[in-house]
């Protein structure tokens, strides 16, 4: 068994150990592989492993990843913070986009997404714990910018999206709390299914709080190389 796919077997180990302990199926929480700053051919040699959804930062980054593995069926994640003069490879290049926090932004990727194309799944992020260093919107305004995102064409609105301050546990059930509160106000709540949140250092506490995703790259890859 090479490296890669013993760091995804225990992964995968660890989500089902933490979906054991909270008495959740772990068809529950899908893992996504956190591949910014990791070269193409390490994705490539992830992706045998079995692994499909990758969740890139870095907007050109990805762009050429894209382009290089175009031949394979990866589910692209962006997880990035979205800049307004970004939207339109988001739209044409992503099947997700997790940073958005405004509707201007939720606007022009539903106008950049082309007609041909499925509806590209957004996840809002959301400023759980307010921390100053930290974008996405605050909790008392998602349910007004889930209202209004829902009318958009071309997006289909899945979930939240948060990044607790280390340590935070409460974020997380916070979190939780907003996620079935919104699903109310959701013009389609059948969609609503999506609670991103957890990374390599803090899976267990956030799937025991009720996330469907966790973003993990360190426990993938190992370290990030930033050198290049």
């Amino acid at each position: 068994m090479n490296t890669l796919q013993a760091a995804r077997n225990q992964v995968l180990e660890q989500i089902e150990h933490a979906c054991q302990q909270a008495g959740r199926k772990v068809e529950e929480v899908s893992l996504l592989a956190v591949s910014k700053t990791h070269p193409a051919e390490l994705l490539a040699q992830m992706y045998a492993t079995g692994q499909r959804s990758f969740g890139e930062n870095y907007l050109q980054e990805a762009l050429d990843k894209i382009e290089e593995l175009s031949d394979l069926e990866i589910e692209w994640h962006f997880i990035g913070h979205v800049q307004r003069n970004k939207t339109k490879h988001l739209a044409e290049k992503f099947d997700w986009v997790h940073g958005v926090d405004r509707l201007i932004i939720a606007e022009r990727l539903s106008n950049q997404r082309t007609a041909d194309q499925a509806p590209l799944n957004i996840c809002i992020q959301v400023n759980i714990d307010a921390q100053d260093s930290k974008d996405g919107c605050q909790p008392a305004d998602v349910a007004e910018l889930v209202a209004q995102i829902s009318r958009l064409e071309n997006l289909k609105l899945r979930g939240l999206m948060v990044i607790p301050a280390p340590g935070h546990a409460q974020a997380f059930s916070d979190a939780s709390t907003l996620f079935k509160q919104v699903k109310s106000v959701h013009a389609h709540p059948e969609d609503w299914d999506t609670l991103s949140m957890g990374m390599s250092g803090d899976m267990q506490q956030a799937i025991e709080a009720g996330s469907t995703m966790v973003r993990v790259g360190t426990a993938l890859f190992g370290a990030r190389d930033y050198s290049g």
